[in-house]
């Protein structure tokens, strides 16, 4: 089993950046994959990122590419997300999520944290 915790979020400009941190625990983090979703408000939680255990692979939703970063710190239990350039659409809470195997499926995710807002305005 792995608890989550995400940090890192705030209000920010269009343009700004941010990074967010997701924090686990567990001896056995680095067998995991851990995705990054966000959900907007009256909109349904979507997929942004995940980064493989190993953190060789990983793959982003079309809208943030080249924009976004996932990365891993297996030594420090901790997964990333920098945030470059962002837009007011950005704004969502963000949660990190962790399973298995990599996968953007919302459903596929065993393990979740409890969030951080990201308010991006224009």
């Amino acid at each position: 089993q792995v608890q989550l915790v995400e940090s890192g979020g705030g209000l920010v400009q269009a343009g700004d950046s941010l990074r967010l941190s997701c924090a686990a625990s567990g001896r056995t983090f680095s067998t995991y994959a851990v995705g990054w979703f966000r959900q907007a408000p009256g909109k349904e939680r979507e997929f942004v990122a995940v980064v493989s255990g190993s953190g060789r692979t990983s793959y982003y939703k079309d809208s943030v590419k080249g924009r976004f970063t996932i990365s891993r710190d297996n030594a420090k239990n901790t997964v990333y997300l920098q945030m470059n350039s962002l837009k007011p659409e950005d704004t969502a809470v963000y949660y990190c999520a962790a399973r298995g195997s990599i996968s953007s499926d919302v459903s596929d995710y065993n393990y979740w944290g409890q969030g951080t807002r990201v308010t991006v305005s224009s």
